[in-house]
């Protein structure tokens, strides 16, 4: 299918609940959907099933689709197609195409192989600009299509600079021209209306602001405090 495609079934298309995906702190589960005889597996997380949290608020869901707007809005394609549907068979939540990968692959292990080296700094500039607080090694998936996805994006997005990750390995490097061409674009055609109707007006200039920061450093940052790292690593 093509992304249009996919993305039509993804919000159209019938649920059915196949399991709950393991190790996941919330509420997630693998799911069949399907339409215009198409199918695709998918990632649902019903709002019913987080859990509170004290600096986000309820319906991660949201930035779950957040961020795959950014990527799409990026042009780099780093999140797995992504809807936000109300009708679920538990409720409203997000439902991501799941990503047939290797799952024996995670940062740590991707990034013994150079070749692996300019998709993960993408990733990196992408979790500065998204402001993610939760990139641990497990949520990069390398794909049978040799791309690298980033998943469980839901704690993005906040309007005080939190990021914690494990991507820390191109600190000090000159952030690649094409990454910041792309970043500088997107701060110069403002937050797109589909983001903009998800973040509050806060977060939408502290998404400008790291946007503008990224382009006028124009080189991946340190973390001198060794405590931007997420709990667990992977």
């Amino acid at each position: 299918m093509s992304s249009p495609e996919l993305i039509d079934v993804l919000q159209h298309g019938e649920m059915t609940v196949k399991g709950r995906m393991p190790w996941s702190s919330n509420a997630t589960f693998l799911t069949e959907v399907c339409g215009h005889d198409a199918m695709t597996l998918a990632v649902y997380k019903p709002v019913r099933g987080e859990r509170e949290l004290w600096d986000f608020p309820p319906g991660l869901g949201k930035r779950e689709f957040a961020a795959y707007e950014l990527s799409e809005v990026l042009g780099w394609g780093m999140v797995p197609d992504t809807v936000y549907r109300h009708d679920g068979p538990l409720g409203e939540g997000s439902l991501q195409r799941f990503v047939n990968a290797d799952f024996e692959q995670h940062y740590f292990t991707l990034f013994e192989d150079e070749r692996w080296h300019d998709q993960l700094r993408r990733m990196c500039a992408f979790d500065l600009l998204a402001n993610n607080t939760d990139r641990k090694s497990g949520h990069c998936l390398l794909g049978d299509d040799d791309q690298i996805y980033g998943i469980d994006n839901a704690l993005c997005f906040h309007s005080e600079f939190k990021l914690r990750t494990v991507i820390w390995e191109f600190g000090g490097e000159d952030i690649p021209g094409d990454l910041l061409a792309d970043v500088e674009r997107f701060v110069g055609d403002g937050v797109p209306d589909v983001l903009a109707r998800i973040l509050d007006p806060f977060e939408r200039d502290a998404l400008l602001a790291r946007g503008r920061a990224l382009v006028n450093e124009g080189r991946f940052p340190i973390d001198g405090t060794g405590r931007r790292y997420p709990w667990p690593l992977v």
